[in-house]
């Protein structure tokens, strides 16, 4: 500040006398004139005396301005504008002419010249302001003190002495003529000079206060002794801190440096102002107001947006009502055009009965399609196939000849499903083989559903049906049918990558589609680990022995589009609805070839077989708010699997937790699913006898993951009787083998079966190969049981070290981070499906992300609740304070922004991850994930600087505009959204909540205690606190310009950063977007 000062002033001497060589020459004679004496005659209130001194005091701005802009361009950002509103006099020079008449026209000679400013201010830099007089000098000094050198005095320099106003090196002599200096200037104590007074500033001349001996308004005294020394004019200009008896008074405004007026009503003016400013409303300000009370704006503007909230938020919900109506009429228009197509395809088939009779080649044609289908019936019938229905338009087999309708066929298979009974959809009289998997409801409703359009334009032209045309449509057919994936294993072995600890052990079968197979087993035997396996899930682990997909060695990885996976938790979106929840991952995850129709279809067929169209509207519901049973969750945690026409689904108990009803619809509609080819296998506890039943194969594992049985239900109990286990009465089969296998129960038998062998008599039955510790361990464990002795454990587990458990450990969790990786990367694709790409799925989340924010309003409405609150109180107790532009109340804003933004920002990941983590492990984009959140937050970006600001800004009332403060907080809120992002991924969630509420008070401390530091520039929290003080102190001008460039100079801040402060803190933001993604993609905490 003191540097600022002296150069300031130094400037401004040099530019007076510079001036001199910038007027007319007129002005020049003239003022020759006043330095011979003739000055006296003119001075008189004569214009043009006024002028050239005026255009002295101008001539700053053009003779300087470029070498002062680099010296002062932290504080001063437009060098002519700045210099013109605080020294540009011309609109009242009155102070000028006052002062030519008081000195009889010997103004010139008592102004200050540059060494003189010079001294005073090294004078001021050395006390820091805190001593008003100057050090000893040429006129002023221990041995020549005269009344010039008093405060608020000035001298003449004489009329004979020519005065060089650039003179920087020598101070010229004034000791003649000494007097009060003149209103409008001041005078230091320890000079004999006169310096001019800024604009905003009031310098009259000071009166005596004969009560305490001041001169007022100014705080110096008069020389004691000296009864002819009056109070003269004003002593010094520095900062607000240092001395504030030159700035215009809070309520009273001063057009020019000699003249104070009273605020008027309805006006409010403030320290330092030159006019008074009108209030938004005229009676919340009385006579001489210091501000205005703006404090029912804020009201009014809560209120307004509280409103526009209200209306988005009733707007939304009454789009998401239309949109549920219109989704419900295009089902029940589905189920109306199932209805007329059986209609549609009598009169099909009468006029291809009447076109026949005209056309001797159609019946040869048909002819061979009907000798064919006999050819193909009997060839099914050779290997024991199921016998289909009735198509629905030929004639029925059932007594009385009574055709059976689509409807009674689609109860028919959803009542019985085990039988493996379908029908066709056919045209005219064609009719499908009996043998071959049934179509389901799904199909029929798809096939109606996509041809609705076409069947009106047949029924139209069925009067004129012309040859070609029947057969076309004897010849159509338009069902599709999902790949067939069989998963066939050998010697499959899983072991941990650090510690070396054997999951499974020489596994070896096959899972076949269009098959249900259960896996069972005690706790600790590997279910979950070897469908993870299967599924290409297994983390952390080295995988040994072969995986061959329908017979080939391929990456099961590259089928994960057409592969679901069931997890034990109900991973469910609890505010999204039923339907929702399946009809966001059918668009997602099935073919972007497939019409919006097909889905529906497909859709409305999950939600019919799980029984959930009673509750197809109701939120899933969450840990605060109830929604659905727990057994209508699980079905709808099948359901997101079941609705991408998966053709492999693997389940991990998928039937925990809900009663035997449940469990029977569960697995019924598994089964249907299996009817289209598709391979279901899952991890099942207890199962009752009659679910028991409903499987196909059964895979049955001991403890260590080694296989018991592996083959079809019917034969298991076959299997264990062979070898001497036969089940008990009344006891269900894989309870007593479970029992067994724990330990539980020991096995009524002739001969001694030891449960250790059970896995290796498995093997050798098969043909297996059984590998060589397996055998010694048996043999080991058979000669301890007959010798009563202990088993124990091989010297290389007894004898390991912590620390190699420790580093096994440690590679454990590194392999499992990289087998994540490397399964949720991208692979070859080999299961033909085109799923949609980043930019609909984008749309899909998005569309997503909107409605559960909508039914989080609550939510929202408690964070703006709290930000409000936040911005009364700290608008309240930290008032802007002119000496530090504000600093204080704006150092808590961003403390506390940062604080409950994060917090906000916590809920977009930290409650998600494991919905994000099984979509991603389905195939689903990460990019749209992530974008979507993060766009829908934007919302919250722009509304909650609004509500601060709407309570912050009315309270406090600082300089700076309300726009100004909306785009820094606005930087700043998208800045600590961005980290709240990265804390809720890579943090726990009390963590994550620790951080964010330690961080901004730890940065900012840091960013103002550490100022002009590196670690201070990487703090986010100095350049927002920079920005919103540049900002208000761009306000600050005139007779405040050395109390802004000594503040900002002071906090190492640079007025010309405003826009770097936002792009930084922007920057940020991006920068921890990026970094939060990364996390997101990369670690997965499980």
């Amino acid at each position: 500040m003191a540097s600022f000062l002296l150069l300031l002033l130094l400037f401004l001497s040099a530019a007076a006398a510079a001036a001199d060589a910038a007027v007319n020459p007129r002005r020049r004679s003239l003022a020759a004139q006043t330095n011979k004496g003739t000055m006296a005659s003119l001075a008189a209130g004569n214009p043009m005396v006024v002028g050239v001194m005026n255009d002295r005091l101008k001539a700053l701005t053009t003779s300087f301005a470029q070498q002062m802009g680099r010296e002062f361009h932290y504080c001063i950002k437009n060098m002519d504008q700045e210099w013109n509103t605080a020294y540009n006099f011309s609109s009242d020079p009155t102070f000028l002419t006052n002062c030519m008449k008081k000195t009889d026209g010997d103004l010139p000679q008592r102004v200050c010249t540059a060494a003189e400013m010079k001294f005073y201010f090294e004078s001021f830099l050395e006390s820091n302001g805190r001593k008003n007089y100057v050090r000893p000098n040429k006129n002023c000094n221990l041995t020549s003190w005269i009344d010039g050198c008093e405060p608020g005095w000035s001298c003449s320099a004489g009329k004979d002495q020519e005065v060089n106003l650039k003179d920087a090196v020598n101070i010229p002599s004034r000791t003649l003529d000494c007097s009060g200096c003149c209103a409008g200037f001041f005078c230091p104590h320890g000079l004999t000079c006169m310096i001019p007074c800024p604009l905003g500033a009031y310098c009259p001349e000071s009166t005596l206060n004969k009560t305490s001996g001041v001169c007022d308004p100014y705080h110096y005294q008069p020389p004691a002794g000296k009864p002819n020394h009056t109070c003269g004019g004003a002593d010094r200009w520095a900062d607000v801190v240092s001395t504030d008896d030159v700035f215009c008074p809070p309520g009273y405004y001063c057009p020019s440096t000699i003249q104070k007026l009273d605020c008027s009503s309805g006006f409010y003016c403030r320290k330092g102002s030159t006019s008074q400013t009108k209030c938004f409303n005229k009676g919340s300000c009385k006579p001489n107001s210091a501000n205005q009370d703006i404090t029912i704006f804020g009201a009014l503007l809560v209120g307004a947006l509280c409103f526009l909230l209200l209306i988005i938020y009733n707007f939304s919900g009454q789009l998401l009502m239309n949109r549920e109506k219109k989704q419900a009429k295009s089902r029940e228009a589905a189920v109306r055009h199932a209805r007329e197509t059986a209609a549609a395809r009598e009169r099909w088939k009468a006029a291809k009965d009447v076109a026949k009779k005209h056309a001797a080649g159609l019946q040869s044609s048909l002819s061979r399609t009907f000798s064919r289908k006999k050819t193909l019936r009997t060839h099914e019938s050779s290997k024991g196939g199921m016998p289909s229905t009735e198509s629905i338009d030929g004639p029925s087999n059932e007594p009385g000849g009574k055709k059976e309708s689509l409807t009674e066929m689609v109860r028919s298979l959803d009542e019985n499903p085990e039988k493996g009974e379908g029908f066709h959809v056919q045209i005219g009289e064609k009719k499908k083989p009996k043998g071959k998997h049934a179509h389901t409801q799904s199909q029929i409703f798809k096939y109606a559903y996509g041809q609705i359009e076409k069947e009106k334009a047949m029924e139209q032209d069925a009067k004129n049906l012309t040859f070609s045309g029947v057969i076309s449509m004897a010849t159509e057919e338009d069902i599709k049918k999902r790949p067939t994936i069989e998963i066939a294993f050998k010697d499959l072995t899983l072991t941990l990558k650090g510690s070396k600890k054997k999951l499974l052990r020489s596994v070896t079968g096959k899972l076949m589609a269009g098959r249900v197979a259960a896996v069972m087993g005690p706790s600790g035997a590997g279910k979950t680990t070897f469908l993870s396996a299967i599924a290409g899930k297994a983390t952390g682990c080295q995988t040994t022995g072969m995986i061959l997909i329908n017979g080939k060695t391929e990456p099961i990885r590259s089928y994960k589009r057409i592969i679901g996976f069931v997890p034990q938790d109900d991973i469910v979106h609890g505010n999204l609805t039923v339907q929702e929840n399946l009809w966001f991952n059918a668009r997602c995850r099935l073919s972007a070839d497939m019409s919006k129709a097909d889905k529906v279809l497909v859709v409305e067929r999950v939600i019919e077989s799980l029984g959930l169209q009673p509750v197809r509207d109701s939120l899933v519901g969450t840990v605060e708010q109830r929604g659905i049973s727990g057994g209508q969750r699980k079905r709808v945690n099948v359901g997101l699997e079941m609705v991408m026409e998966p053709s492999v689904l693997i389940l991990d108990e998928p039937t925990s937790g809900l009663d035997s009803a449940s469990s029977l619809l569960l697995l019924r509609a598994l089964r249907r699913e299996a009817l289209e080819g598709v391979n279901i296998s899952m991890v099942v506890h207890q199962p009752s006898y009659t679910l028991y039943r409903m499987f196909d194969d059964l895979i049955l594992l001991a403890k260590g993951g080694l296989t018991v049985y592996h083959g079809p239900v019917k034969k298991v109990e076959e299997y264990f009787s062979g070898l001497g286990i036969v089940v008990p009465d009344r006891v269900n089969p894989p309870d007593y083998y479970i029992d067994i296998l724990e330990g539980i129960v020991k096995p009524d038998t002739k001969e001694p079966v030891n449960v250790k062998d059970l896995p290796i008599r498995w093997m050798l039955h098969n043909g297996y190969e059984v590998p060589r510790d397996m055998l010694q361990s048996s043999s080991d464990s058979e000669s301890s049981v007959r010798g009563g002795g202990d088993y124990h454990a091989s010297g290389d587990d007894t004898g390991q070290s912590i620390a190699g458990e420790v580093w096994g450990n440690v590679k454990d969790i590194v392999g499992q981070k990289k087998d994540e990786y490397d399964y949720n990367k991208t692979s070859e694709n080999l299961s033909n499906r085109r799923t949609p790409g980043i930019l609909r799925q984008y749309k899909y989340y998005l569309g997503r992300c909107g409605k559960q924010r909508l039914r989080e309003a609550r939510i929202q409405g408690v964070d703006y609740l709290i930000l409000g609150l936040a911005g009364i109180c700290l608008g309240t107790l930290a008032k802007v304070s002119d000496e530090s532009f504000g600093a204080l109340g704006y150092t808590y804003t961003v403390i506390a922004v940062s604080l409950l933004c994060k917090i906000g920002a916590l809920r977009s990941f930290s409650l998600e991850k494991i919905h994000y983590w099984r979509e991603r492990a389905s195939g689903m984009s990460s990019l749209a994930y992530f974008l979507s959140k993060d766009t829908i937050d934007h919302f919250n970006t722009i509304i909650k600087p609004i509500v601060y600001l709407s309570m912050f800004y009315f309270f406090n009332n600082p300089r700076s505009s309300i726009w100004e403060n909306y785009v820094v907080l606005l930087a700043l809120v998208y800045c600590v959204t961005g980290m709240g992002y990265t804390f809720a991924i890579f943090f726990q969630p009390g963590s994550a909540q620790l951080w964010s509420a330690l961080l901004p008070v730890v940065l900012t401390l840091i960013a103002t205690q550490q100022k002009n530091t590196f670690f201070a520039n990487l703090c986010y929290t100095k350049w927002a606190l920079e920005a919103f003080v540049i900002a208000n102190a761009q306000k600050y001008s005139g007779v405040w310009l050395i109390t802004r460039c000594g503040s900002l100079l002071n906090s190492g801040y640079d007025i010309n950063d405003k826009i770097l402060c936002i792009v930084v803190l922007v920057a940020n933001g991006v920068i921890f977007r990026c970094v939060a993604f990364f996390c997101m993609v990369i670690f997965q905490k499980h």
